[in-house]
């Protein structure tokens, strides 16, 4: 078994050849292109994709090598997760060979060999170059190629940057070097996520409404701040993918995806100083400044700033970059526990918007717009504590009155009003429970 460390980036095609000379530039031990073939392979009812495995053979120059890899952890385009490889003489399937932690209940399912089948495949040309870094060792990875599902396929325009020895700071240092590069978008979605779109039939990709963030039991501040920002990361990404591709509304996602960024910070304001993000919320309103701009998607999407911004983002939650900045009382804050952390400002945000709503105002609700949102994303982060539910039907009220007055619906604006403001708080310690 190996861990498994890369940073996956998307390389706009018309920057490829620039990006290859400065890769010669950065190191003199390359690798010539030279073909991969790979099958995924899958079961009608997706059991592989429902226990987070990924199961493939790759082929390359006679040889090949079946693969197992287990879902771990992905931040931004940064993934950790085990791999397990095994050399086979012919493109068969051996799962037999594959040692019992593989598989989710401690040994191979009787008929799986059975039930697997090829669902999709991937050709592409890797170019390599190693660089060491820091005190690690670090493979760069250009692919050029296509992924293919039965008559569908999307091109391979990819560079990854895989920890082959020592420490994963390392190739976010090395990813920090490169980003000052035209051409690189921060990638979370693998070839692999991409062949099973593909195969289940290629629907056109939708937007994303934010849902409310769901933590783990017990989960503390720091684990429900980390959550938020991740949360608002992956928004950030899924909906920069279809702006690029063109979907209508894409950017407007992307701008609040942003905005979430910085009200995660916001909303754990009281622990986490500012200064903790002074650089990161710079880097935001660059970028913000980019998109306010005429510019293409391309342009703003593939731009160094835009890039930087992402990598920053993914360094400070993988390394948490906070954490230096705290102090005794704030350290103990932040190890207490989120529930009752959403619990009180739960109960803070709902009174603010009472106090706002709790009266008509006539045309003056356009000038509450922002507040409003605010509130929403805050509830949207700290509701996930609770039944499901109870707190989306609780929030679905102030989202539709957000939704009346952006579209100067008069009555929907005081239905959805005196919904809202009449609702029982679905928290508890909040003063009605």
């Amino acid at each position: 078994m190996a861990q498994e460390i890369e940073l996956k980036f998307i390389v706009e095609n018309g920057s490829v050849d620039a990006l290859r000379t400065h890769l010669h530039q950065l190191t003199g031990e390359h690798h010539a292109p030279v073909q991969l073939l790979n099958i995924y392979y899958e079961t009608q009812d997706l059991w592989l994709r429902r226990h987070d495995r990924g199961l493939r053979i790759r082929g390359v120059d006679g040889r090949y090598e079946m693969t197992m890899k287990i879902g771990g952890r992905v931040v931004g385009g940064l993934h950790q997760r085990p791999e397990y490889n095994i050399d086979i003489s012919q493109p068969e399937l051996e799962l037999a060979r594959f040692p019992a932690e593989v598989w989710p209940d401690g040994q191979l399912p009787d008929d799986l060999a059975e039930r697997v089948s090829p669902l999709f495949s991937t050709d592409f040309w890797r170019e390599k170059w190693l660089v060491n870094e820091g005190k690690s060792r670090i493979e760069i990875a250009l692919d050029l190629g296509e992924v293919k599902a039965s008559e569908f396929q999307e091109p391979i325009c990819e560079l990854e940057l895989e920890l082959l020895e020592g420490h994963a700071d390392d190739v976010l240092k090395l990813a920090r070097k490169l980003v000052t590069l035209n051409g690189l978008r921060q990638g979370s979605l693998s070839k692999a996520a991409r062949g099973y779109h593909l195969a289940q039939g290629n629907a056109p990709r939708i937007l994303k409404p934010t849902e409310i963030l769901r933590v783990a039991p017990k989960s503390s501040v720091e684990q429900g701040f980390a959550a938020s920002l991740e949360l608002a990361l992956s928004q950030w990404q899924y909906h920069e993918e279809l702006w690029v591709r063109g979907v209508k509304g894409a950017k407007a996602e992307v701008l609040a995806a942003m905005a979430l960024v910085r009200h995660s910070l916001t909303l754990f304001g009281g622990i986490v100083p500012r200064k903790a993000s002074a650089h990161l919320r710079d880097l935001l309103t660059q970028v913000e400044a980019l998109m306010a701009s005429e510019v293409s998607a391309e342009t703003a999407i593939y731009s160094p700033q835009t890039a930087t911004a992402k990598l920053t983002l993914t360094e400070f939650l993988i390394n948490r970059g906070w954490r230096t900045f705290l102090d005794a009382k704030a350290q103990a804050k932040i190890e207490d526990s989120f529930k009752r952390f959403a619990d009180t400002h739960l109960s803070r945000h709902a009174a603010e918007l009472k106090t706002i709503f709790g009266h008509p105002l006539g045309d003056q609700y356009g000038d509450q717009l922002i507040r409003l949102a605010r509130n929403i994303d805050s509830i949207l982060l700290l509701a996930g504590a609770y039944d499901g539910p109870v707190a989306r039907a609780w929030l679905e009220n102030w989202q539709g009155l957000l939704y009346a007055i952006k579209t100067r619906q008069h009555i929907e604006i005081e239905h959805f009003r005196n919904e809202a403001i009449s609702q029982e708080p679905f928290w508890l310690h909040s003063g009605k429970r």
